[in-house]
């Protein structure tokens, strides 16, 4: 990547509250110029103080924040020229809704004959065209929140900011919104960073997603890369469902090692983030790779499970079985291939194939 398509610089960023416990510990991450990219994880890894710190409503206590060729760290929030989305709208109550989205205009002088151009832009943007003169107490939560998103944009920032936008709102409504955010950026093509702690979310929306754990981001790609090869385990249980079998390293040869699980059965696994023969490994294997019955004969790993239990979703099944000594191992099935025959505490063959198993480092249980 080169530099000409970093926007935004974080380098060696730290911040503490106490100047002992680091919120957020060395954070080096570049931003790409138009990406959609998600900070994510569960509360307190360190994702909405890094966006804060970029927002400038928070100082990092060392380091430096970049945005393009300018030392950003250093200038007051309302001179970064970024746009801003928060969970709670943070409308002016008395003010309309087209003078709330033509607020940011106002504050940098612009002609009143030019706000009513771009405020009729930004409504019609997020389909609130015909909403101008109401005020926000008369709209409901999801059309607050695209009047924030218009706000957000009306000045055309190079960046928006957005921190759990849709946390508020009921589920369909939220997963409406996600297509929405996601449509709007494709066509303005701005920069968006974005924070959650909702890995679907995250999946849905976003070109790259950083995965934030006790202040250090654990790995950054895209939301395939990121489900399909996690880079530990911390990551793997994060983002989606992930069956996790916990051994110790027998042998390793190139790419792939052999693991030897606690009742002495062995698999195969791609060797990820391991350390030397003997120590503790964390298998990960998702559950739509796994075969059942007969289409494991192929599979380069075979076990033996016992059905616990059916959970129907629909348009597919969780099986959860008891496989190699863990109770909670689950496959996932779509009902068109599920064994109308199978039943509770049959016990039956399993497999995946050796690239569908990911040797990680052992579940740090703290």
């Amino acid at each position: 990547m080169s530099v000409t398509d970093t926007l935004v610089s974080f380098r060696k960023v730290q911040k503490s509250y106490d100047g002992e416990t680091l919120i957020v510990r060395d954070l080096n991450l570049d931003i790409r110029k138009g990406e959609f990219l998600t900070l994510l994880g569960p509360s307190g890894s360190g994702k909405t103080t890094s966006l804060m710190m970029l927002a400038g409503f928070e100082t990092p206590t060392s380091g430096e924040i970049w945005l393009g060729e300018k030392r950003l760290d250093r200038v007051p929030p309302h001179k970064r020229d970024i746009g801003m989305v928060f969970q709670n709208y943070a409308l002016f109550p008395h003010m309309t809704v087209a003078e709330n989205v033509a607020f940011p205009l106002k504050v940098r002088g612009v002609g009143r004959s030019e706000i009513a151009d771009q405020v009729k832009k930004a409504l019609g943007m997020v389909q609130l065209d015909k909403f101008g003169g109401r005020y926000p107490g008369q709209m409901s939560g999801g059309q607050q929140q695209r009047v924030a998103l218009a706000r957000a944009l009306v000045f055309q920032p190079q960046l928006v900011l957005m921190d759990e936008p849709l946390g508020a709102l009921d589920k369909q409504l939220r997963e409406h919104m996600q297509m929405e955010i996601k449509h709007i950026h494709a066509r303005l093509g701005v920069t968006v960073v974005y924070v959650t702690h909702d890995q679907s979310e995250a999946l849905t929306m976003s070109d790259r997603v950083a995965v934030f754990h006790q202040g250090e981001i654990q790995q950054i790609d895209t939301p395939r890369g990121l489900y399909e090869q996690p880079s530990n385990t911390f990551v793997a249980n994060f983002i989606g469902e992930n069956n996790r079998l916990s051994g110790s390293l027998q042998s390793r040869s190139g790419d792939t090692c052999t693991v030897r699980l606690p009742h002495g059965e062995t698999v195969q696994a791609l060797a990820i983030n391991i350390g030397t023969e003997g120590s503790p490994v964390s298998l990960s294997i998702r559950p739509e790779r796994i075969r059942l019955n007969g289409a494991s004969e192929a599979c380069a790993n075979r076990l033996t499970g016992r059905v616990a239990e059916f959970i129907y979703l629909g348009d597919h099944v969780r099986i959860r079985l008891e496989v190699a000594g863990d109770n909670h191992f689950v496959v996932k099935q779509p009902i068109a291939e599920l064994d109308a025959q199978l039943k509770v505490n049959d016990v039956i063959p399993l497999g995946w194939d050796i690239e569908h198993a990911r040797a990680l480092d052992p579940l740090q249980t703290h």
